[in-house]
């Protein structure tokens, strides 16, 4: 079946935002009583949303202060050092072209995305970014899904989603479509294949190579 709605994720699939998640933690965690995390436990900690995240190093009581810290310092330096992982634009515009209904689907907070999106030139090619707060929902909650394909009167047996963790994978299929991953960010291929991906991509380059014959023709 050929794919006219594509989602994306947008950290570690999209973009490189992994030194500026690192240094909000870093900044955030000392302040209450943690060592400053590294890169790699920052990694392994991100991808269901904030809180989930944030419990990976703090006790349920704080968290919530943690988060205000962390997010208010995102906010400063959001667009520092944020950039487009390769092959991004190109399919971006490609699929648009071929009439393919684009958007972001992320549990990044919602403005941070949309920031983030006018700020590397992805929002001309979307129809859409859906990110943490637009609803009472994060990934994988099937709600989610279903919130998103309506507001894009899109259909899920012609969806895809294209993400980076099993996140993704979990929110496709509860959401009844395919993720392709790519392990441009949280996590390897072995790793993407054991948590069920549909079908796994060293990067966007290669994956795109195997979407274009496959989406509508415009």
């Amino acid at each position: 079946m050929p794919f006219q709605t594509v989602l994306c994720d947008l950290d570690g699939t999209l973009v490189d935002a992994f030194t500026t998640i690192h240094r909000a933690y870093c900044h955030t965690l000392p302040q209450f009583g943690r060592l400053e995390p590294t890169m790699a436990e920052v990694r392994a900690a991100v991808g269901g949303g904030l809180r989930h995240a944030m419990a990976r190093f703090l006790p349920e009581e704080q968290i919530s202060a943690a988060i205000g810290v962390h997010q208010a310092y995102t906010a400063r330096i959001l667009l520092e050092d944020v950039h487009a992982l390769p092959g991004v634009l190109a399919l971006l515009q490609a699929l648009h072209a071929r009439g393919v209904t684009l958007a972001v689907y992320t549990n990044k907070h919602g403005d941070a995305a949309r920031r983030i999106c006018a700020h590397l030139g992805f929002t001309p090619w979307l129809h859409g970014i859906y990110g943490a707060g637009d609803t009472p929902w994060l990934k994988p909650e099937p709600e989610l899904a279903a919130y998103v394909l309506g507001e894009l009167k899109a259909s899920a047996a012609t969806t895809l989603l294209v993400g980076d963790s099993p996140f993704d994978i979990e929110s496709a299929h509860n959401g009844g479509f395919p993720c392709w991953t790519v392990t441009t960010g949280t996590h390897d291929a072995d790793q993407l294949a054991a948590a069920k991906a549909d079908r796994v991509f060293p990067d966007l380059d290669a994956l795109a190579r195997e979407l274009y014959p496959l989406v509508r023709q415009a």
